[in-house]
């Protein structure tokens, strides 16, 4: 999802505070899909699932009714990348379902996505996994004041196509705070050194989108699933992060 971005801006302690706190819940929630994506169920229960929880604790869903999307969650399986509309489709053995979630909470929003395997996997959709979020995990440790959205992006390239994988390029992470989407853009590819310097109360959210095949997406006809344009598989692992002096700080990690 994209949209015209409010400039970038610092955030204080107390408000890195309270979009952490808006972080727990979403963990929370993301704890309960990951629990409940089995063989059998379908996206849309997924989703009511989503709803439901976040609503009972005082959030209200980012991402439903942001530029018209009728969903508390995206749910993209397989080749599909990001974006996929909940529906009837029932999970099966062997699938991975990337699921994204966004909260409001108190005004600040958090957001962040795993995708799943579903019963017994492919060892290539197992390894595509461990490689994505290898790839997340490289670009957190890559956002560190005083350097940049180039340093973050070329962390997560690097460790996606040492994998062999590929990085879908027109889609890309972004800055979190009162909007779900503020500057900076955080492409999952880049050269160090180059891009927007990261400053102390900058939080953004990372997440790579890693193909299986060739980096190239399309976008489905109802205006939103974004698919593989090779039919490859696709995974998709996010979180919410702040640059602070000790480091970067996870907020949709569990503990805030």
């Amino acid at each position: 999802m994209s949209t015209g971005r409010p400039a970038a801006v610092a955030k204080t302690p107390g408000e890195i505070d309270a979009m952490a706190a808006s972080g727990v819940v979403l963990y929370a929630c993301h704890e309960l899909l990951q629990a409940e994506c089995a063989p059998g169920i379908t996206t849309a229960q997924l989703d009511e699932m989503a709803e439901q929880f976040i609503r009972e604790h005082n959030g209200t869903p980012a991402f439903k009714g942001y530029q018209g999307y009728p969903a508390t969650i995206t749910a993209s399986v397989n080749e599909q990348v990001v974006h996929g509309i909940p529906g009837d489709y029932e999970l099966k053995p062997g699938d991975i379902a990337s699921l994204d979630c966004g909260v409001v909470l108190d005004g600040w929003v958090s957001d962040a996505a795993r995708t799943h395997p579903v019963g017994e996997i492919s060892d290539e959709a197992r390894r595509l996994l461990q490689v994505t979020e290898a790839a997340l995990a490289a670009g957190i440790g890559s956002f560190q004041i005083g350097g940049t959205i180039g340093d973050v992006g070329a962390s997560i390239q690097n460790v996606v196509e040492a994998g062999g994988y590929a990085v879908v390029r027109s889609l890309v992470g972004h800055g979190v705070g009162r909007q779900m989407h503020e500057e900076p853009q955080v492409p999952n590819f880049g050269t160090p050194g180059t891009g927007p310097e990261i400053f102390e109360g900058m939080v953004i959210a990372i997440e790579p989108m890693v193909n299986v095949g060739a980096p190239d997406v399309v976008t489905g006809e109802d205006g939103w699933t974004v698919t593989s344009r090779d039919r490859s598989l696709s995974a998709h692992s996010e979180h919410t992060v702040a640059a602070t002096t000790q480091g970067p700080r996870i907020l949709t990690g569990g503990t805030g």
